[in-house]
C-alpha cells in the first residue's frame, strides 16, 4: 500500500508538471492565433486572453490522453534509472502489480474527465463560439433544437427574424418543414408573421413556399390584411455549411445534455448518429486513458542498462498516437454506420488494453 501511495504521488507529479508545461504553451500559441484570427476586429489584449482562456479547457481535455501516456514515460523512466523497479521486484512484486496505482489514477482521471471537465469545457467552448460570432458577425445568429423542432435567429440591416420549423428533409439541400417566421424591426418591435409550408435555403436568402403573411403594425387587422403567396424571399446571411457546422458542435453539449439532445434531435427529424457515438466515445474515455498508462508502461517498464531507452519512449507515443488515430478513425465510421455505436466507442479502448497487457506479460514472463 506504500508502494502504491510513492507510485501514485510520483504519477501525479508527472501528470503536473507535464500538464502545466502543455498548458503555458497552448495559451501562448493560441494566443497568437486569437489575434491573427480578430486582427481585422481589433480586439484588445484583455479580449483575446478572455478567448484564449475560454479555448482552453476544450483543448486540454482533447491532449489527456497525450499527457496521461507522456506521464506514465517519465514516471517508469525515472523510476527505472533509480533502480527502484529492480528493488521492487526484488521484494516480491511484479512490474504489472506496480501499474495498479497510475491505472487507477488514469480512470480517475478519466472519471473526472467525463463529469467534470467535459461539462466545463462545453460551456466555455459555447461560450467562446457566442462571443467570436459576435466579433465577427455582430452576433447575428442563433439556433438551438428542442423537442418543438428547430429554432432560427438570423439578424440584419433591418432588424431580427425568428425562425421556428418543425423538421427538416434529408438531402443535399436545407429545408425545413411547418415554418413560422416572425420578423422584428431594429427597435425589437415585431414587424410580420410569416407561415410557409416549406422553407429552403438558397443562396443569400431563404425561398418559402405556400406562405402566409399577416402584418403586425399597430394601425392594421392582421388577419384582414394577411397576404398569401406562393413563393416568397427572406433574405438570409446564414449558409447551409453554418448551419450544419453549428448542429455538428458536439464538443459544445455536455454529456449531461447529450440524451436529451439526442432525443430532441430524433423527434425533430435529425440524424443523431454521431452524437450518440460521441456520448458513447465520452463514457469509454476512463479505459481509454487506462490503455495510454498501460502503452507507455508496456515500454518503458526496463532497466536502462538495457540501453534503448529512447526507441522505447518514441515507441510507446508513435502507439499511443496510432491508438489514437484509430479511436478517431472508428468514431468517424460509426458517425457514418459503417460501425455499430457500440463497436465504434468501445472497441479502439479494449483492443489497446489487451494489446499492452499482452505487451507487459511477454516483457514479465521474459
Amino acid at each position: 500500500m506504500i508502494l502504491d501511495r510513492y507510485f501514485a504521488r510520483r504519477f501525479t507529479q508527472s501528470f503536473l508538471v507535464i500538464g502545466g508545461i502543455f498548458l503555458t504553451l497552448l495559451i501562448l500559441i493560441d494566443l497568437v492565433e486569437q489575434a491573427r484570427r480578430f486582427d481585422s476586429e481589433n480586439l484588445s489584449f484583455g479580449r483575446l486572453l478572455h478567448l484564449t482562456l475560454l479555448n482552453t479547457p476544450a483543448a486540454i481535455s482533447e491532449m489527456l490522453p497525450l499527457l496521461i501516456i507522456l506521464s506514465t514515460i517519465a514516471l517508469f523512466i525515472g523510476l527505472a534509472r533509480s533502480s527502484e523497479l529492480v528493488v521492487t521486484r526484488a521484494i516480491g512484486r511484479s512490474g504489472i502489480r506496480a501499474l495498479l496505482a497510475p491505472v487507477v489514477l488514469a480512470l480517475g482521471i478519466g472519471a473526472l474527465a467525463v463529469g467534470l471537465l467535459n461539462p466545463f469545457a462545453a460551456a466555455t467552448s459555447e461560450e467562446y463560439r457566442r462571443l467570436s460570432d459576435t466579433y465577427k458577425n455582430r452576433g447575428n445568429s442563433a439556433l438551438s433544437i428542442t423537442s418543438e423542432g428547430l429554432w432560427l435567429r438570423q439578424g440584419a440591416q433591418d432588424g431580427q427574424s425568428v425562425i421556428h420549423a418543425q423538421g427538416t428533409t434529408n438531402g443535399n439541400t436545407l429545408e425545413l418543414l411547418d415554418v413560422t417566421v416572425v420578423t422584428f424591426s431594429p427597435d425589437g418591435r415585431p414587424t410580420q408573421q410569416i407561415v410557409a409550408d416549406r422553407a429552403r435555403l438558397t443562396d443569400g436568402s431563404w425561398l418559402l413556399t405556400n406562405a402566409k403573411i399577416w402584418p403586425l403594425a399597430d394601425d392594421v387587422n392582421p388577419e384582414i390584411d394577411a397576404t398569401q403567396h406562393q413563393r416568397i424571399e427572406l433574405p438570409t446571411t446564414l449558409t447551409r455549411q453554418r448551419i450544419l457546422d453549428t448542429l455538428g458542435q458536439k464538443d459544445s453539449v455536455s454529456v449531461y445534455d447529450l440524451p436529451q439532445l439526442i432525443s430532441d434531435l430524433r423527434e425533430a427529424g435529425f440524424s443523431t448518429k454521431q452524437y450518440e457515438v460521441w456520448f458513447q466515445v465520452q463514457l469509454a474515455r476512463p479505459f481509454f486513458l487506462m490503455s495510454m498508462v498501460l502503452i507507455g508502461a508496456a515500454f518503458t517498464m526496463r532497466h536502462v542498462r538495457f540501453g534503448g531507452t529512447g526507441i522505447a519512449v518514441l515507441s510507446a507515443v508513435l502507439l499511443g498516437f496510432g491508438i489514437y488515430f484509430v479511436r478517431n478513425f472508428a468514431q468517424i465510421l460509426g458517425e457514418n454506420g459503417q460501425l455499430p455505436i457500440l463497436v465504434a466507442a468501445w472497441a479502439p479502448p479494449f483492443a489497446a488494453i489487451l494489446l499492452s497487457l499482452g505487451l507487459l506479460l511477454h516483457a514479465e514472463d521474459g
